[in-house]
């Protein structure tokens, strides 16, 4: 039986001077607890990835984005879950994002990103950043 996709949304969050990206830490429980990500959810029925980020920074991290443009759409299966991304660039907001939902969140230099673990599905996003923002 095929696995329902699942459509993720999700904000690269830069800072004025757009060399660092706040990325927050998953739950320990969660499916790839521990790894690190950037701040999104999952878009819902009849809502379009841009409101679904948007939506989700406020929830997440809160932030009102307010500069915000595509930066890459990529699919990726899991054993268990198949799921569809699209990644946007955060390049202004009001607020300071943090952690709302009690996760870790910081502030991470484009090029020490490597030294974070993401789950597999981000390679091809975190390469792009490096190439672009690098």
């Amino acid at each position: 039986m095929e696995k329902k996709r699942i459509h993720i949304a999700a904000g690269i969050i830069l800072n004025s001077d757009a060399d660092k990206i706040f990325i927050t830490q998953r739950p320990a429980k969660a499916h790839k607890g521990g790894f690190w990500e950037f701040a999104g959810g999952k878009v819902e029925e009849g809502e379009s990835a841009q409101d679904a980020v948007c939506r989700e920074l406020e929830e997440e991290v809160g932030i009102t984005a307010t500069g915000i443009e595509p930066f890459m759409s990529l699919v990726h299966d899991y054993p268990d879950k198949a799921l569809a991304f699209d990644f946007f660039l955060v390049k202004a907001f009001d607020g300071e994002p943090y952690g709302k939902e009690g996760q870790v969140g910081k502030w991470v230099a484009v090029s020490e990103l490597g030294g974070y673990t993401f789950p597999e599905a981000n390679d091809p996003v975190l390469e792009k950043i490096r190439e672009v923002l690098g």
